[in-house]
């Protein structure tokens, strides 16, 4: 067993290895104060078969004793991945994936498995690091180290790894991937940062990066075991040379088309022709045949688009596609907006609801619940193919997230709009870009729904492509330039500044010049969406909510009151909501939100809760119920909850012989409060009246 330690923006950070997971090609144990990460990375011996792309796993498991809690439900155990979870696999996967040679169709499996969390140190970057160490030392082949951090933003002060009570305060949560050279993955939510805010946070971080990547790379030295010589899955030149004989020239006519679903239909024709002219000299490899197919097809696009910067649709490397946006569509919801882009199409249902609609979390954060929720589908008809539905994947778990980041930092705060708010993005067509739609059209159903957000967003994508040193960038990506492209630079953001960003690549990385291009073109092609079209769709939210949202009344009433109002097993508080047909959330601060879609009912149930609270008022005269009668007087419920004694002397002026000759059970009277008795009410009608 070895260990190795080193200062990493400002706390200790350890690496163990050789101490656990002996039979994995690599492993370390990472300690980040009392964070603890075991990270293990294992290769199958043999190249799987019939597929044409390499086939990396990363899976990040939480585990709740880390933070000391037994999971719910009836099994307690853990179950499938959290949002979070699944969020940091991707995190983890997109920089590592570009690393491994292109032609390497071994599983590859990298698993972080979070033991210990302290809430000051991130297990996700424990996890980032343990992966490169993991990786690195093994026999994998790989082009690293590289390492991750996460960079927050206080005031104007830039801080490293922030803490949890900075990140609680921070303006800027961004997640940083590098190598020595290179930044290989960013990901970011802000409150609306400007661009050079944003690339001299990137600057900082990579220098600490840099300093972790020399210490991997010292591990490395002493640890590391020698590269494998894997089985190289290249085409054979001889599939290559046929291959292209027949179908170069077919394709790139096949792909000269400005309508997708000609070009689509054209291309396929291509494969199909030359797979069935060559299915018998190659039968048994088809899959390099395919494979061939691919590579021509993107060798035909990027050559277009570096040398003659030309795209298949007839844009220019800076033109937007033609956008169009509508709202209001759907006459029930709360709030809908359609954005379209070019084929792509997403359509965004805005919900609102009571703040108990929260989702609540249970993972490895002190944070308990999420009350804005966005959701992303991507069925398969809106690409044009045909399998059945199982669910949101990570895609669309990461995408909807994205989507979330973006439009967070604009919402109206509880205290100001105390709704919680669900956005669902159905994406419709697709051809690229479907992530940034959904911020649009995100923006487009808040504001039809009414919700007084900040500012309008937008997002846009920027794409690459290179050629050794030289690059070329081109905006508004969509899907083939997306597939046979280097790079997916999404950022999303208001008029103000950069609230989400998310970036894939398919190279060893990015330099500083190619990010700062990113971010300048992109803003200026987010401020043509947001003064274009979006302001000529819906300028600002609607002033009044949809009729079919719930209505919202909020006030407050004594926290010692609180076990009043809910009752005995919640009798009380649940007989409210049954005859007045409303929500009812009550804090422990005594804060009382009442949603219904009937204003007069919401102000009924106000009315029944603030009558169980008031505290009877001596002289004060009431309207009230019989609700039982005895011998010596009739007892009257004069509030919710609270009744009464009129003495047989205090029913009338005149002398009763018997009760029921003044009053009957049920019989709505006016009572006056004429005195208190051992914590009992006296009440009077003669003197009511």
């Amino acid at each position: 067993m070895s260990i190795y330690k080193t200062d990493f923006a400002g706390r200790e950070l350890t690496i163990e290895t050789g101490k656990t997971a002996f039979l994995a090609n690599g492993s370390c144990l990472v300690r980040y104060g009392d964070t603890v990460v075991q990270v293990t990375a294992t290769m199958s011996p043999e190249p799987r078969e019939g597929i044409d792309f390499f086939p990396l796993s990363v899976e990040y498991a939480e585990r709740l004793y880390a933070v000391g809690k037994i999971p719910g439900g009836f099994t307690k155990r853990e179950g499938r991945p959290t949002e979070k979870a699944i969020l940091t696999s991707r995190v983890i996967d997109r920089p590592f994936r570009p690393l491994f040679p292109k032609d390497l169709r071994n599983d590859v499996t990298i698993e972080a498995l979070v033991l210990s969390v302290e809430q000051d140190n991130s297990p996700e970057v424990a996890a980032m690091i343990g992966a490169s160490v993991a990786v690195s030392i093994s026999d994998i082949p790989f082009n690293g180290p590289i390492a991750g951090l996460q960079v927050g933003l206080l005031g104007d002060t830039i801080i490293l790894n922030p803490t949890e009570n900075e990140r609680i305060n921070s303006a800027l949560e961004l997640t940083l991937c590098a190598s020595k050279d290179k930044i290989v993955m960013i990901e970011a939510g802000a409150s609306e940062v400007p661009e050079e805010k944003m690339i001299e946070a990137i600057k900082v971080g990579h220098e600490e990066i840099i300093k972790i990547c020399q210490f991997i790379s010292k591990i490395v030295k002493a640890e590391g075991k020698s590269k494998i010589a894997y089985k190289s899955m290249v085409v054979a030149d001889d599939v290559y040379a046929d291959v292209k004989g027949l179908a170069y020239d077919a394709l790139i006519k096949a792909l000269d088309n400005p309508k997708k679903e000609v070009r689509d239909a054209e291309t396929r024709a291509v494969e199909n022709d030359v797979k069935e002219k060559l299915a018998v000299k190659y039968d048994g490899r088809e899959n390099e045949v395919g494979e061939v197919l691919y590579k021509l097809q993107k060798e035909i696009v990027r050559s277009w688009l570096f040398d003659k910067e030309k795209r298949v649709d007839g844009r220019g490397l800076m033109d937007l596609r033609s956008l169009s946006a509508e709202v209001g569509l759907l006459p029930r919801v709360h709030g809908s907006g359609m954005f379209a882009r070019g084929y792509t199409q997403v359509l965004t249902i805005a919900t609102l609801g009571a703040i108990a609609d929260m989702q609540k979390l249970d993972g490895l954060d002190n944070e308990e619940f999420k009350r804005y929720m966005h959701h992303y589908n991507f069925p398969s008809y809106s690409v044009g193919e045909t399998r059945p539905s199982r669910g949101p994947g990570r895609r669309e778990i990461g995408h909807g997230a994205l989507a979330e980041r973006a439009l967070l930092p604009v919402l109206p705060s509880e205290e100001d709009f105390p709704y919680a708010i669900r956005c669902v993005s159905e994406v419709l067509t697709s051809n690229g870009s479907t992530s940034q739609g959904s911020v649009c059209g995100s923006t487009l159903a808040l504001m039809d729904a009414g919700v007084p957000i900040k500012a309008p967003v937008a997002g846009i994508s920027i794409g690459l492509i290179t050629q050794g040193k030289k690059y070329k960038t081109m905006l508004d990506i969509q899907g083939i330039e997306d597939f046979f492209g280097d790079m997916d630079f999404k950022v999303a953001g208001t008029k103000k500044g950069i609230t989400a960003i998310q970036v894939d690549i398919k190279v060893d990385g990015l330099t500083y010049e190619i990010i700062e291009e990113a971010f300048t073109k992109t803003r200026d092609a987010r401020y043509a969406i947001l003064d274009g079209i979006m302001k000529e769709t819906i300028a600002e939210p609607r002033a009044e909510l949809s009729k079919y949202a719930p209505r919202l009344i909020s006030f407050h009433i004594d926290p010692e009151k609180i076990r009043e109002v809910i009752g005995t097993g919640g009798k009380v508080i649940q007989k409210i909501v049954a005859d007045t047909g409303v929500k009812i959330d009550i804090t422990d601060d005594g804060k009382v939100v009442i949603l219904a879609v009937d204003v007069e009912k919401a102000n009924e149930a106000k009315a029944i809760i603030e009558g169980i609270v008031e505290e009877p008022e001596l002289g004060k005269t009431y309207t009230g119920k019989v609700v039982k009668i005895m011998t010596f007087g009739a007892f009257v419920e004069f509030l919710p909850g609270k009744d009464g004694l009129v003495h047989i002397s205090k029913l009338a002026d005149n002398r009763v012989e018997k009760v029921e000759d003044v009053v009957k059970e049920g019989q709505e009277v006016r009572v006056k409060v004429i005195g208190f008795e051992n914590g009992k009410v006296n009440l009077s009608m003669k003197d009511a009246e």
